[in-house]
């Protein structure tokens, strides 16, 4: 379970192809408290930890993975957001996130306002998905390349997303511009509704 705080826009050091698989291998700055068999998510998506080096760790992605992130575009030198997963002993300063990537979207827009910035996303609509809560939601949550944000001007493939300073610098939004693809995860509360809803 993860919150979609980033800790850390970390570095792609080298990308291995394993048959379908691939392992990534990562350098970032708490790789000392790491461990074997830990979760953390990298952009968005929930992996497990392989191996570990002193600097670096790796992990692997399965094609099932690959077909539904963007994980299978890496190249090494890539920034990606990374977040261990959630401790149940502080504040959820995001919104409940799986790590589950849903599908992948499209930057179609990014617009400087005066300090800030929205970026605009497609996405393919699929009707069936739709009632089942794949989709978003004006003000509601959801989870870009694992980072928690508002929805706004949300459209029936589409919506936008306000960028701070902050996320800019210190996630992968920076390096997010018109064509990127993006992982995309709906919110877990709006999927288990709407599928409620359907045995009323």
């Amino acid at each position: 379970m993860f919150s979609g705080i980033v800790e850390e826009a970390a570095q792609v050091v080298a990308i291995e192809q394993d048959k379908g698989n691939i392992h990534l291998t990562m350098q970032c700055s708490f790789v000392n408290e790491l461990k074997i068999d830990q979760s953390v998510a990298h952009n968005g998506v929930c992996l497990t930890v392989v191996s570990i080096t002193d600097d670096t760790y790796t992990v692997t992605a399965i094609q099932e993975t690959l077909d539904r992130s963007n994980l299978g575009f890496l190249k090494a030198g890539d920034k990606v957001n990374l977040e261990r997963s959630m401790m149940m002993n502080g504040r959820l300063d995001g919104h409940i996130v799986q790590g589950h990537v849903d599908q992948t979207a499209v930057c179609t827009e990014v617009k400087e306002a005066d300090g800030s910035w929205y970026y605009t996303f497609e996405y393919e609509f699929d009707k069936e998905m739709a009632r089942q809560g794949y989709m978003t939601v004006e003000k509601g949550s959801v989870c870009v390349n694992g980072v928690s944000l508002t929805v706004c001007n949300s459209t029936q493939n589409s919506f936008q997303v306000a960028i701070i300073p902050y996320t800019y610098e210190f996630t992968n939004f920076h390096q997010i511009q018109q064509g990127t693809v993006v992982n995309l995860e709906f919110d877990i509360v709006g999927k288990y509704i709407s599928k409620m809803m359907q045995f009323r």
